[in-house]
């Protein structure tokens, strides 16, 4: 067992372990742009920060009247994703700190991810976290993405974790939604400053309005040692 006793730590991957956004926001913007709208801004993007791409393909379908299919929109984000994500994927320096120190300490790891499994595993392969985090649950894997409780609690029970020794670190607003459904903790770091006051983020037992730039690795275990 860890010095942080039962608890087990589970992360989300986008906006949270790596500064991912700008690569969802270009694959978007192109494909996007390949299907008659030419306007997609950042800002627009910020509305689909922390739900799955087939979610967010699915509301693109309806919201701009695109022709292509649900299927055929996923492919094509998911192709340009992946070429961006494998060659230019940042991990937040303190992310990395924090995970190396839990994985040093012996907590159980985890990440849970809108993303598919081959963008999980590009990410994390491209960055070197492959090393510490070995349990990986991907939406597509349960039958509900966030902010329905599913790959929290799908994560939890391959860690072989009680959800309330669980710990999640979320970006976003469903995320956090999902973890308190899950009946887990949770350290929100808002990736969007303007949602820090989301109410989602309201139940949080740290929340760190500040978002990456707040957030350091010893803030987040003193935390964890407190309140275990």
């Amino acid at each position: 067992m860890s010095g942080l006793g039962s608890t087990s730590v589970i992360f989300d991957l986008d906006g949270t372990l790596v500064d991912s956004e700008p690569n969802y926001y270009e694959a978007g913007r192109q494909v996007l742009a390949e299907h008659g709208v030419p306007d997609f801004t950042w800002s627009d993007h910020e509305r689909y920060v922390g739900i799955s791409t087939l979610e967010t393909v699915t509301l693109w379908k309806r919201e701009y009247g695109l022709r292509a299919s649900v299927n055929e929109l996923l492919a094509a984000k998911n192709r340009r994703y992946l070429e961006l994500a494998r060659s230019s994927t940042r991990a937040y320096p303190e992310m990395r700190k924090f995970v190396e120190l839990l994985a040093t300490e012996g907590v159980p790891l985890a990440v849970a991810s809108g993303s598919s499994p081959t963008a999980i595993e590009a990410i994390l392969s491209g960055t070197g976290l492959d090393a510490h985090l070995h349990t990986v649950v991907s939406a597509d894997e349960v039958e509900h993405g966030k902010p329905a409780p599913d790959v929290f609690l799908e994560a939890a029970r391959r860690l072989g974790a009680a959800p309330a020794d669980c710990v999640v670190v979320e970006d976003a607003a469903p995320g956090a939604a999902a973890a308190h459904a899950a009946g887990m903790r949770c350290i929100a770091v808002p990736y969007v400053a303007g949602q820090a006051d989301a109410p989602e983020f309201a139940a949080a037992g740290l929340l760190l309005r500040g978002g990456q730039e707040e957030f350091t690795a010893r803030t987040a275990y003193d935390w964890l040692r407190r309140t275990r």
